[in-house]
């Protein structure tokens, strides 16, 4: 591992306190840079994702993608922890602490609008991000292409009805154009250039190929860093304000990260399935669309929400959280072997 992945931790803690401080001396600055949006999408936090994204999209080999319909276990386990668990076990921590142990902190009212932001969070798992991780843990590429592309079918059809049903209101108005335009901006678009630079660095040599992939690495953490100086910068008047109310909402966050994360690497485990895709295939779950639950939460309950607030707060746990799961994967691999299956024995 280079300088960069090493210290990864050490990074991130160093660009969540330039972030905070940033949009404390620097607010009007930030405050333009979170204003170009375009459909509840932040352009300039979209173009350094496509920049993490980008590297790993250039190592998906086609032949691979084509071959991962014949190892079906990975998928089976994303769906059904996206889909069948995910959702209910956020709403019903939500309502735990929010309607019970929360109750003398918050009034009904607002108790309710942060349940529907946890709500909103556990309904949208992340399409981009979670190659990113995926990267980390040295996932299959191929494989982590195609969950991210299943789960992204499926939240087409099903994010509207499973949100409606747990927030208890007749309809979801999906904002289609954040979902289309993050699929197009985190997905399509990293993935044509990655297979038109594939093809031409192939053409020369497969060593071209792994020098160059080799030499995008500390791009994409520095991606990664700028991403997580903007996100805690664009809301840094909100930490200092109030410290407290963050605090509450992150708890049943974090407890809801590592439950679904434990749930995926259990169900890894008795499926005996290759860290190469087990450890993408259990991040997918713990990793969340932001934009599409901050659009929703906006334009359900306002700016100013209890909801809008709770989709926030879950952008900012979610990177040091899904670090420190990265960080699990790798020293279960470094201590299994690099080949290994989740529930031992030989490679895949």
């Amino acid at each position: 591992m280079g300088l960069f992945e090493r210290f990864l931790t050490v990074w991130v803690a160093l660009a969540i306190l330039a972030g905070v401080g940033l949009g404390l001396t620097a607010p009007q600055a930030l405050a333009a840079v979170a204003g170009l949006e375009w459909a509840h999408v932040n352009l300039p936090v979209a173009l350094l994702i496509w920049l993490m994204i980008w590297p790993m999209m250039i190592q998906i080999d086609w032949a691979g993608v084509r071959d991962a319909g014949q190892r079906p276990r990975g998928l089976a386990l994303t769906l059904i922890v996206n889909w069948a668990i995910k959702p209910f076990t956020m709403a019903a921590l939500g309502w735990l602490f929010f309607e019970h142990l929360y109750a003398s902190f918050f009034t009904p009212q607002l108790a309710r609008e942060y349940i529907a932001g946890l709500i909103l969070l556990g309904v949208a798992p992340c399409p981009a991000m979670v190659v990113v991780w995926s990267q980390l843990v040295r996932g299959d590429a191929n494989y982590t292409l195609v969950q991210v592309a299943v789960n992204d079918l499926v939240m087409v059809f099903a994010f509207a009805p499973i949100a409606a049903l747990l927030l208890g209101v007749s309809s979801i108005a999906v904002p289609w154009e954040t979902l289309l335009l993050s699929t197009i901006l985190y997905v399509v678009l990293p993935l044509v250039a990655g297979l038109l630079a594939r093809r031409m660095l192939l053409k020369r040599s497969p060593r071209h190929l792994l020098e160059f992939i080799q030499r995008l690495k500390p791009l994409s953490i520095s991606g990664l860093l700028l991403t997580v100086v903007l996100l805690f910068g664009f809301q840094a008047e909100r930490i200092v304000d109030s410290p407290l109310t963050i605090a509450l909402i992150a708890v049943p966050l974090l407890l809801q990260t590592y439950g679904i994360f434990a749930i995926g690497w259990i169900g890894a485990r008795l499926l005996r399935l290759p860290r190469e895709i087990a450890g993408p295939a259990c991040l997918i779950g713990t990793s969340n669309f932001f934009e599409l639950a901050v659009a929703v939460a906006i334009s359900l309950f306002g700016l100013q929400s209890g909801a809008a607030l709770a989709t926030v707060v879950g952008v900012l746990v979610e990177v040091p959280v899904m670090l420190s799961l990265v960080a699990f994967i790798n020293r279960s691999r470094n201590r299994a072997g690099g080949g290994a299956q989740v529930g031992g024995g030989g490679g895949s």
